[in-house]
């Protein structure tokens, strides 16, 4: 079997990270495949949503230090992160479907920083998580000290970043950190429940809904009304928006496929 693998189901394209004898923890040849799944993801009209999800109990241990430490010189080890490492966080940035982060045990490091990346994370009742780069000497180097203040707030992101400490599911689902915590054994169902119902929603407009959240954390506020009213003229003239009309009178599920 793959280091990862990826699946499209009926609107859902699942990643799902299988090295659990490494607790997932990713390889170059990895971060290669992982980047161009969500970029796949992006251009496929049969892709509605992207769940990430890891193998055997764990969701994501970080970098695989056997294979990095191969990488010896300052300029390879920057050209790792660049090329290689932020490729599947702008990849993750970049796409305008729902990202959604299904985290049962560790995610630690970088592969913290990767559920962050996602739009929402749920969590079983065991998943533990760590910006855990300060115990080793380093700097967060994947996005969190970018995407965890946005969460969680600066205060709050400088102690979990300065100290490495580790937060439980609870402390998790209090800071924002995850939208729901679930039993381990639950965890698949309600994040299928949830990438479903999105995959049955109308696909213009939730990606044009993500695109107006997303675009709206660097604008003014006219700024991202102007946007709306572009948005709003393009999925007004698409047949899902009468389709969604048309059912609701007639009260009945409506049916889209993205037109």
């Amino acid at each position: 079997m793959a280091d990862l693998e990826y699946i499209v189901d009926d609107g859902i394209a699942t990643i799902l990270l299988n090295r659990p004898h490494r607790k997932n923890a990713f390889t170059l040849e990895m971060l290669d495949t992982w980047a161009e799944c969500l970029r796949s993801a992006r251009s496929n009209p049969a892709v509605r949503v992207v769940l990430v999800t890891g193998a055997g109990g764990t969701f994501c241990a970080g970098v695989d230090l056997e294979d990095f430490s191969k990488i010896t010189s300052t300029l390879g080890r920057q050209e790792v992160l660049s090329h290689r490492v932020h490729r599947v966080a702008a990849a993750a940035l970049e796409l305008d479907k729902p990202l959604i982060a299904a985290v049962d045990g560790a995610a630690v490091g970088a592969g913290m920083d990767m559920a962050l990346a996602c739009d929402i994370r749920l969590a079983s009742d065991r998943a533990r998580f760590s910006e855990a780069y300060v115990r080793v000497g380093l700097i967060p180097g994947d996005g969190g000290a970018h995407l965890l203040p946005r969460i969680v707030g600066q205060a709050r992101a400088l102690e979990l970043l300065w100290t490495g400490r580790f937060v439980d599911a609870t402390e998790a689902l209090d800071l924002g950190i995850v939208l729901s915590v679930h039993a381990p054994d639950q965890l698949a169902e309600e994040a299928n429940r949830l990438c479903r119902r999105l995959a049955d929603s109308p696909p213009v407009a939730v990606r044009a809904i993500k695109r107006l959240v997303r675009q709206g954390e660097r604008v003014d506020f006219m700024t991202s009304l102007a946007m709306v009213a572009a948005e709003q003229a393009v999925v007004q003239s698409t047949r899902d928006s009468d389709e969604a009309r048309t059912a609701f009178r007639e009260r009945r599920a409506p049916i889209f496929t993205g037109e």
